[in-house]
């Protein structure tokens, strides 16, 4: 993607932000404490590694042993992190905050469907482009009929947030969008995005009926004094969800790419040798300012190779909607400061009795 097609997809999202955020006034209580650089440097480093490992498999290829000792070391380096910062007098996150269930199970819904959220504007944008033939600024508007699902959407999922409490469209938009994905998938092989529009508009519209209900619940979750380490923890999810999705689907993309690539040279009579350094070459091209010179072959190579990326979103966002299913419970939170005593996953008593609905204002 240049940086036409990044400009095209950040700008609008970035000036939403910096409007609601004005409009919102958010009030935060400030707490001093110590800079937990032990934490830091463990966080940072284990998902700088494990994100790396995945990124560069694609390159260096999974035999090699350097990707599987840098995903190991990262997933170590943030376990450690996590029993670390239970031990820490002022951490960098305070991870007994995942012992309240919601903001657990939200956190969960959320780092699976970032796996796909992100990832999808990179994939959609080169598919436009390389398969289609679209110019960059016609990929960019190829992505705004994902945004018209989206914002429809999403206000929609605020009001039913309102009324009662986040499962409903939680559920409900990670299964619309999981439909959504997989119907898109069994289109982009036609090359005519005409036939995608609808279900690229459904795809979005899932996610924007689930994203801002899981986002809201999940922060406000925490009393108001833990606001900062709640939104903090869950950006952190979504960010590191999102790297990882990118850098995981990607793999996914370039390989079926070069298979696929490596089967229509051989078809062609380019011996087996040859065809596999060729499609090495070409699946591992990071383009040109033109896309008018790629082959037929290519070009629907290429598109099949996004269809396997969009089914494997349709089976993330499914699995998004099964957690919430059953990981979250019905009805309003109550003000979230009555939830300042975490409560343990699968605890009962009051605890339990917190996400039942209620008649009081929310928070």
């Amino acid at each position: 993607m240049d940086l036409a097609s990044h400009l095209l997809v950040n700008i609008p999202v970035a000036v939403v932000a910096l409007v609601l955020i004005g409009i919102s006034k958010p009030v935060t209580d400030h707490r001093p404490a110590r800079m937990d650089y032990r934490g830091l440097a463990l966080i940072a480093g284990g998902v700088a590694l494990s994100v790396f490992g995945f990124q560069q498999s694609q390159i260096w290829g999974w035999s090699n042993p350097g990707i599987w000792l840098s995903i190991a070391a990262g997933v170590v380096l943030l376990v450690v992190f996590y029993l670390v910062e239970r031990r820490t007098e002022s951490p960098l996150i305070k991870v007994d905050i995942f012992r309240i269930r919601a903001f657990a199970v939200q956190n969960l819904v959320l780092g699976i469907a970032m796996l796909v959220f992100v990832p999808v504007f990179f994939f959609a944008s080169e598919y436009a482009q390389i398969a289609l033939g679209k110019s960059a600024s016609q990929a960019g508007e190829f992505l705004l009929y994902f945004f018209l699902g989206f914002v429809i959407a999403s206000q929609i999922g605020g009001r039913m947030l309102d009324r009662g409490g986040a499962k409903r469209p939680v559920v409900v938009g990670c299964a619309l969008s999981a439909v959504g994905f997989a119907l898109w998938a069994g289109k982009v092989t036609q090359l005519n995005f005409s036939n995608q529009i609808w279900y690229v508009v459904l795809a979005g519209a899932g996610m924007g009926l689930m994203l801002t209900p899981a986002s809201t619940d999940a922060v406000n979750r925490a009393s108001r004094l833990s606001y900062g380490e709640a939104t903090g923890i869950t950006q952190t999810v979504r960010n590191y969800a999102a790297s990882l999705g990118l850098a995981i689907l990607g793999t996914v993309l370039v390989s079926q790419f070069h298979s696929r690539v490596t089967t229509s040279l051989v078809a062609r009579g380019v011996p087996h040798a040859q065809a596999v350094s060729e499609a090495a070459g070409i699946s591992q091209s990071q383009g040109g300012s033109s896309t008018a010179s790629i082959p037929g072959f290519i070009r629907l190579d290429f598109a099949y190779a996004v269809r396997d990326v969009f089914y494997a979103m349709a089976g993330i966002m499914a699995l998004a909607a099964v957690v919430a299913l059953f990981g979250l419970r019905r009805g309003r939170q109550e003000d979230p400061v009555a939830e300042e005593q975490p409560v343990p996953v699968g605890g009962g008593g009051a605890g339990a009795a917190r996400d039942e609905p209620d008649t009081g204002p929310r928070a």
